[in-house]
């Protein structure tokens, strides 16, 4: 599962990447996605390179996301109660292994919000011109989990 998150904004954006940008479900700066491994969204990801960052969520980054930033339609927060209510799962952890799995997906549930608004990251980004190592933008592995844990 790959983590994608908007660093830049939409002015001066061509048609097919903005419309690219919408079916990832990326409307605004600083909202992340979780997207499967497949070759249709890895083809998404390098047209929309210059505008996100992406790369492997671990678990237990996964885990903090839901706790810290799931929400449910209405703005309220993914509290346990909701989350066994809503996808029968007993804990986070249970959740995001299966989402990790492939077994299920956070659209499958449309009581959970599919993305997760963050804040701007702490001691701030490199530069949202270059790409990773440089910069931050386009595809950055494992280090995603660290730049998740600034911008919760």
């Amino acid at each position: 599962m790959y983590a994608v998150i908007r660093l830049r904004g939409s002015v001066g954006v061509r048609k097919e990447i903005e419309d690219t940008m919408k079916m990832l479900r990326l409307h605004r700066v600083n909202h992340c996605v979780i997207v499967p491994k497949t070759p249709q969204y890895e083809g998404m990801l390098k047209r929309v390179k210059d505008y996100v960052t992406y790369g492997e969520i671990k678990k237990e980054t996964l885990v903090k996301l839901l706790e810290k930033r799931g929400r449910l339609v209405g703005n309220k927060p993914l509290d346990l109660e909701s989350l066994k209510r809503i996808t029968g799962f007993k804990t986070y952890e249970e959740f995001a292994d299966a989402l990790l799995k492939g077994k299920v997906k956070l659209k499958d549930y449309a009581e959970i919000k599919p993305l997760f608004r963050l804040n701007s990251p702490r001691k701030g980004l490199k530069s949202k011109k270059m790409h990773y190592p440089k910069g931050d933008l386009g595809y950055r592995g494992e280090a995603i989990n660290e730049l998740i844990e600034r911008m919760m």
